[in-house]
């Protein structure tokens, strides 16, 4: 019993998170996506714009942890509208509100204090663009009428990227690939990502959709550039900012917005492929 709590500690310490806990966090998001979209579309949007409120408050909180002050609830509301607009109003939705929104709320930061406006406006503004725009996304993916199928296609690749590049980084991780960004991903562990999503590419687009299989592998490929700019820009936005994780409110993964960053930035390109695919194919 020893030497496996022995094992199970080096293996936490290598891959510098804790499996287990990791492992159930996951098995329950994945329950909660795929039970809410395929019971009842609206429940996953219901789903989606919890999530997305979350990542705004971790996101403000951080912030203040930088010393840029932001109020949480027009942030907030701001983001709902948005996610609104883009489940009801589709693309012309989306881009709609975000065009009203983004001036109103910038106005309203001024009315509540003129001080460092410049710096907290282009917070606030980023806050939106990055979780309610991008999100927008996801909820475009999942208002269809293969919705479903599109949000498990989503899921696989960015699943396919995050646990093999994981996994592959942990083994055979020795050559960094961002170290000043972030210093466990590795070159290892993004070859890992790619051939898992070339393969799981090939797969779901080609069964699911009825696509060639070096169709999907195309997108499986945009899934790791993507998937792993998210990753990036997630870390370097914790790093400038002088935190570890956003939050502890998912064990082993951190906060909400350490699992949505590369869902974030993926959802954009995999709905664009799906459009070509509908015109071109």
């Amino acid at each position: 019993m020893a030497d496996l709590h022995s094992i199970n500690d080096a293996i936490n310490k290598r891959a510098g998170r804790k499996l287990l806990p990791s492992i159930l966090v996951s098995l329950l998001l994945l329950t909660l996506i795929f039970g809410s979209i395929y019971l009842q579309p609206l429940l996953f949007l219901a789903l989606i714009c919890v999530v997305i409120m979350l990542g705004v408050r971790e996101l403000t909180h951080a912030y203040r942890t930088g010393g840029i002050e932001l109020p949480d609830l027009p942030i907030m509301a701001a983001s709902l509208i948005i996610l609104l607009a883009s489940w009801f109003g589709d693309t012309e939705g989306l881009a709609v509100s975000t065009g009203l929104i983004i001036p109103i709320l910038m106005f309203l930061l001024l009315l509540i204090s003129q001080k460092d406006f410049i710096k907290r406006s282009t917070s606030a503004v980023f806050s939106v663009f990055y979780l309610a725009v991008l999100g927008g996304f996801i909820l475009l993916l999942a208002n269809d009428p293969e919705g479903g199928e599109r949000i498990l296609a989503l899921v696989i690749l960015i699943a396919c990227n995050d646990t093999f590049a994981y996994f592959a980084g942990v083994i055979f991780g020795k050559h960094k690939m961002a170290p000043s960004i972030s210093p466990k991903k590795s070159w290892e562990g993004l070859i890992g990502g790619l051939v898992a999503s070339l393969i799981g590419g090939a797969l779901i687009f080609h069964n699911t959709f009825d696509v060639a299989w070096y169709i999907g592998s195309a997108i499986g490929l945009m899934t790791v550039v993507t998937a792993t700019c998210g990753d990036l820009i997630e870390s370097a936005i914790k790093r400038d900012l002088a935190i570890k994780d956003m939050s502890n409110l998912l064990p082993g993964h951190g906060g909400i917005m350490d699992r949505l960053d590369s869902a974030l930035f993926t959802a954009p390109a995999v709905w664009f492929a799906f459009e070509l695919i509908n015109r071109y194919l």
